[in-house]
């Protein structure tokens, strides 16, 4: 332990972690920048704050203040000692609704502090795209604003009084009328006021530099104002008092169509004096799907707000008449409004590929001008992109005359380095011959302070250096920002990783087959880090459940790219430190989708566990479940299920078996099915029942592990419905060779079934998710073997289990990249709802007519999408919508020692709490067998799939 590390360990009451986890997750933000720190505190007070930088000044350590992690610039980055106020200084400490105005820690996340505004109708007026994950104190630290800053300003707007620790111990409570001030900075304010009144540029966004123009007398002489905005380098903020404002109840969206974006752009200034809420832009290459928007090439987001929604939309269509447009659109309904917003917030992650799905970085992320000089500005930004022969996606505050844009700067390459500088010198220069500030929004950081004398000028910049030196004169908070800072294209993130690439099992086909691309998609974005409801959505489980960076999708991607930089992570693939953050994934995949990056944390780890344990031996768990369909299968053969449940229902019996198959003690063993699904279905003849059409649509059911023996119900259900809706069933194929399938059109379905016995098909999931990647590839190279007679018709494959229907979209093309026929496969993989609405679009379902509750499983949710079980479902009378979020026993995930906490956890998130909640004679729908599980072990529930409800409602007969 070092001398530093054990002073800290006896100064603070909070956490102190210099092990290479810890300095592992905090070497980057959402920058493009690293710096590896000695060590990481999560301070519990202001005292505690006060002990580490007494430590640290007396060893002269550097000292960096962190909150969310989703700078921009780089300024949340450090070589000495990080300050992690996320962990407990994060309350909300008071709010004031008469006064509106609340008391916040610095590592209060934005989102519950305006949750706990909403009941007294009130807000924080700044609202970044990151707000379910940045904190007060980052937005202090940059001076943030969001999209509502046209109505209420930035940070600094809302700032009342700062409570600050200084590098040397003073402890300031700074506000106006040089309230807090430190000794001298009145004197250097006097003797610089015509600078100070003269040489900062009057625009609503200029964030870049100290805002040492708020002392001036005529504005109140602020401190805690020009405080924001200093990115942690004065002091370390330990409390604040910010201002709420009045939140209208009621909100109109005006989406307006222009033919591109310097129309959209020229026009938004123009719409400034409607006074309404947000003028938001984006153009189309940035939208991945114009479905539900205006006609046009480039899109104004206007909001209006009023006591009533009549008030609102009258206020939006006012904005309509006013604006010269190609086509536009008033939306009221709060869902509609929503899901557009949904689309703004997401294109800073968005925005990190091109179009082609070529990487694009940070670094001019968020620079401003006049608003009425942002359609030129644009143009010229445009041309001088073309003339590098670079390319990005503008997007951003428009009303504020803030852009924001990723680049596809080549990073990786020397040339590409010098190009990244010498673009970003002349941008700079293109933005001041505007009037403009080179950071808008996210502060300079490394990104932007070397150019700050293009901008001031050399004698003003030396001013800041006076005022730093004040405020903090060993130069340990934060140094390399704001003044005498790192050169902008040095401690780039990407050097550190391996040029070649890495020899890999999957194809990681959006990536060139480069898993270090892969890893490169996490920018730090962080909304895996979100611990609002996500309603829908999926990402991420494991962090909501635990709270911790290690267990984020952002916080695993970092140790990855930590393993292949090789530096802190020296042992590559064998990293113990990567596998303990890979073990609370839970394989769920809603990163995938959920991710705006498409972060795929599932294959990854699937990818990070073969390499660990390739020639050692693994963990119980792995054979156990890993190998589930071999086990389930000699059972069956054997027909010993009898037998096994009988077992299983002995209780020491139990207990030692699960102990030593690294099964977790509080989870019951399921039971087998007497009488597997595909042995049903030889009892019953292997053809169609009368119920199917004479001349239907020929599919062929996959009998998946979890159907064939422990939910044949399911499977037995799914066939008469199908049946029912004029369809041929047919199973695959269990011999190799050049069984003739039939042409889609015969009447029957026997020509797909051969002898009992043979190879059985399985999509290797359970494989893939323990990374048993060798076992998996030649798992699915025999089921492609087995399904080249159905290959060679057009029969669809209905797979029922959604977990193994995305196992077979996505895994099997991934992992067997190199034969063709997994991507045809793949193209014929169709969900039970999927094949009914495409095959039988003339039936009719049953009407059930109940209310529905329970949750999208998240590999459909992730991989296949749930838009054909909502028209099911409505068509047969479910009502209700089911919940987002993950069941938490995801396959092998909840069974395995060591998770159940954390997999009760992730149920409790949502799914239970949906089901409680329920009307009586609701229905529970999960259609996967591991959310059934979950219900029946953790609340004595039973959850259906729906093609049990809808084979309920043909048995009684329902019209």
């Amino acid at each position: 332990m070092t001398d530093l590390e054990a002073a800290l360990r006896r100064a603070v009451r909070g956490e102190v972690g210099f092990d290479t986890t810890s300095r592992a997750l905090t070497t980057m933000d959402a920058s493009n920048y690293r710096r590896v720190p000695l060590g990481v505190v999560a301070p519990r007070d202001a005292d505690d704050v006060a002990a580490v930088l007494e430590v640290c000044r007396e060893r002269e350590v550097p000292v960096v203040a962190r909150g969310g992690g989703t700078s921009i610039a780089g300024q949340a980055t450090g070589t000495g000692v990080v300050l992690d106020f996320t962990r407990h200084m994060n309350r909300l400490v008071a709010l004031d609704p008469q006064a509106r105005t609340a008391v916040v820690q610095p590592g209060l996340v934005l989102d519950r502090l305006q949750d706990a505004a909403a009941p007294h109708g009130l807000r924080f007026g700044p609202d970044p795209s990151t707000h379910g994950r940045c904190t007060l104190g980052g937005m202090i630290g940059n001076n943030s604003c969001g999209s509502h800053s046209v109505a209420w300003g930035t940070t600094a707007d809302s700032v009342r009084e700062l409570s600050v620790l200084t590098a040397r111990g003073r402890r300031l409570r700074l506000g106006q009328e040089w309230a807090g001030a430190p000794e001298g900075l009145r004197d250097l304010v006097d003797g610089d006021l015509a600078r100070l009144r003269t040489g900062f540029p009057d625009l609503p966004r200029r964030i870049s530099g100290y805002a040492l123009d708020a002392l001036l007398p005529e504005r109140g002489a602020d401190v805690a104002r020009s405080f924001c905005g200093s990115e942690g380098t004065l002091g370390v903020l330990t409390e604040a008092v910010v201002g709420l404002v009045e939140s209208p109840r009621a909100r109109a969206l005006a989406v307006l169509g222009y033919a591109d974006e310097a129309g959209a752009a020229e026009a938004a200034a123009g719409l400034l004096p409607l006074g309404p809420l947000t003028v938001e832009g984006m153009a189309v290459d940035l939208v991945p799907s114009t479905e539900g928007l205006p006609r046009g090439g480039a899109w104004l987001f206007v909001e209006t707000g009023g006591d009533t929604e009549a008030e609102a939309r009258a206020r939006a269509e006012a904005v309509v008449r006013a604006a010269d447009v190609v086509d536009a659109l008033v939306v009221t309904d709060p869902g509609g409004q929503r899901a557009l917003w949904r689309i703004r917030e997401d294109a800073s992650g968005t925005a990190t590929r091109m179009p082609d799905g070529s990487e694009a970085w940070p670094g001019w992320e968020d620079c401003a001008v006049p608003p009425a000089r942002l359609g030129g500005y644009l143009r010229d930004f445009r041309r001088l992109m073309s003339a590098h022969g670079l390319r990005g996606t503008p997007y951003g505050h428009f009303g504020d005359g803030c852009i924001h844009v990723r680049i596809d700067f080549d990073l990786l390459s020397d040339a590409g380095v010098a190009r990244f500088r010498r673009f970003s010198e002349e941008l700079a220069d293109v933005v001041v011959a505007h009037g403009g500030s080179l950071s808008g929004e996210h502060g300079d950081g490394q990104a932007r302070a070397e150019l700050l004398p293009r901008m001031y000028g050399a004698e003003t910049v030396a001013l800041f250096e006076r005022a730093k030196a004040l405020w903090d004169p060993d130069d340990l908070l934060n140094p390399g920002m704001l003044v005498r800072p790192a050169p902008l294209d040095t401690n780039l993130r990407f050097a550190v990783l391996p040029r070649e690439p890495v020899d890999v099992a999957f194809g990681y086909p959006s990536d060139g087959g480069d898993f270090s691309a892969a890893v490169r998609r996490c920018v730090g974005v962080a909304k895996c880090r979100t611990t609002s409801a996500p309603g829908a959505g999926v990402m991420c489980p494991s962090f909501r459940a635990t709270g911790e960076e290690e267990h984020s999708t952002r916080g695993r991607a970092r140790l990855l790219h930590e393993m292949l930089a090789g530096e802190l992570v020296t042992d590559g693939w064998r990293s113990t430190e990567v596998r303990d953050a890979l073990d609370l994934c839970l394989s769920c995949k809603g990163c995938r989708s959920d991710c705006p990056v498409g972060v795929d944390m599932a294959t990854y780890k699937a990818e990070f566990l073969h390499h660990h344990y390739a020639g050692r031996r693994r963990p119980a768990a792995h054979y156990v479940m890993g190998w589930l369909p071999v086990w389930l299968r000699w059972a069956a053969r054997v027909r010993a299920a009898p037998v096994v449940n009988a077992l299983a229902s002995v209780r020491p019996l139990t207990a030692v078996a699960k102990r030593l198959g690294g099964i977790a003690g509080q989870r019951e063993v399921p039971r087998l099915a007497r009488e597997p699904f595909s042995r049903w279905w030889r009892r019953r003849g292997g053809r169609p029942a009368a119920g199917g059409g004479p001349g239907g649509d020929l599919v062929v059911l996959w009998p998946d592990t979890f159907t064939e023996h422990l939910s044949p119900s399911v499977g037995r259900a799914a066939v008469r419905v199908l049946e029912a809706a004029g369809l041929r069933v047919a199973l695959p194929p269990t011999l190799r060779g050049r069984a003739v399938v039939g042409d889609g059109t015969s009447r029957s379905a026997l020509a797909l079934l051969t002898a009992r016995r043979g190879g059985r098909v399985c999509c290797g999931l359970t494989y893939v998710s323990t990374g048993q990647l060798d076992r998996a590839r030649a798992v699915m190279r025999r089921t492609l073997d087995l399904m080249a007679p159905v290959l060679e018709t057009s029969a669809p494959v209905v797979v029922l289990e959604p977990s193994c229907a995305a196992a077979l979209r996505t895994d099997l093309p991934e992992l067997l990249h190199d034969d063709p026929r997994a991507a045809r496969l793949a193209a014929r993989v169709l969900t039970f709802a999927e094949a009914l609405e495409r095959h039988a679009p003339h039936w009719t379902p049953p009407a059930v007519n109940l209310p529905a509750v329970g949750q999208t499983h998240c590999h459909q949710h992730a991989v296949l999408g749930d838009a054909a079980d909502r028209r099911l479902r409505a068509s047969a009378g479910l009502t209700g919508e089911l919940s987002g979020g993950c069941c938490g026993l995801a396959g092998n995930f909840g069974f395995e020692d060591g998770h159940y906490e954390v997999s009760a956890a992730c149920a409790e998130d949502q799914l239970l709490p949906a089901v409680r909640e329920a009307p009586d004679g609701a229905v529970v729908l999960a259609d996967g067998f591991s959310c059934r599980t979950q219900l029946e072990q953790l609340a004595g529930v039973r959850g259906r799939h729906l093609a049990e409800v809808l084979a309920e409602g043909l048995a009684e007969g329902v019209e």
